[in-house]
């Protein structure tokens, strides 16, 4: 009994090593496991704060552009808001001087005066014996809108006062002023509302838009 102690103790040894290398190799084994998982994990939380960090620049980059395009746009509205502004006060401011002129140019008396220069001095020494024709405001000549006195004073030049060659003609293109047409000439004169409030507008809207741009003082 006693010759079998070292085969059995041998073969304990045996197996305790065997136990012991393979406990070992799965400890090698479980912690090369654990480290291959933390190093996955360490990668993943790290592309996911990659990812996260490019998102958030991304999402920046576009709020920012939104941003900018919304500036951008606000800005070019109030310009054009701006600009239409500018453009109706001076169509405003056009109309008002149209107004003004045709308000001044539809006085009877001023008509009287205008068409006796035109028929007396001017007719003798620039006209000389064309023939002529003098339009005036169809209100000043045929219509009862106008008060009788100061149509009749009109009418008096045509027979009275003008000489020969001139006539008095109306026409409803004209609201004041007159409008002079040496009739073998073809040429025209035009003294008339429209005409004065154009030239008068030609002079002073500039100055007005410059005024309204604060390019120039009051």
């Amino acid at each position: 009994m006693e010759t079998n102690h070292p085969t059995s103790d041998g073969v304990q040894q045996l197996i305790d090593k065997i136990r012991d290398q393979g406990v070992q190799a799965a400890q090698a084994e479980a912690d090369r496991l654990l480290n291959d998982a933390r190093a996955q994990a360490a990668a993943i939380i790290a592309n996911a704060k990659a990812e996260a960090e490019q998102e958030k620049d991304k999402a920046k980059a576009e709020i920012d552009a939104h941003r900018s395009a919304s500036l951008d746009a606000l800005d070019l509205a109030a310009r054009d808001a701006v600009l239409v502004l500018k453009s109706r006060v001076t169509k405003r401011f056009e109309e008002f001087l149209s107004r003004m002129v045709v308000t001044a140019t539809c006085d009877h008396e001023l008509v009287r005066n205008l068409v006796l220069v035109l028929a007396g001095h001017a007719a003798e020494e620039l006209i000389e014996d064309k023939e002529v024709h003098i339009r005036v405001s169809q209100a000043l000549l045929g219509e009862t809108t106008l008060e009788d006195d100061a149509r009749e004073a009109i009418l008096a030049l045509s027979s009275d006062m003008l000489r020969e060659g001139i006539e008095l003609m109306s026409t409803h293109e004209i609201k004041g002023g007159a409008r002079v047409r040496l009739v073998q000439d073809q040429l025209e004169i035009d003294l008339s509302d429209r005409a004065v409030a154009r030239l008068i507008a030609q002079r002073i809207v500039p100055r007005f838009r410059a005024i309204l741009e604060g390019t120039e003082s009051a």
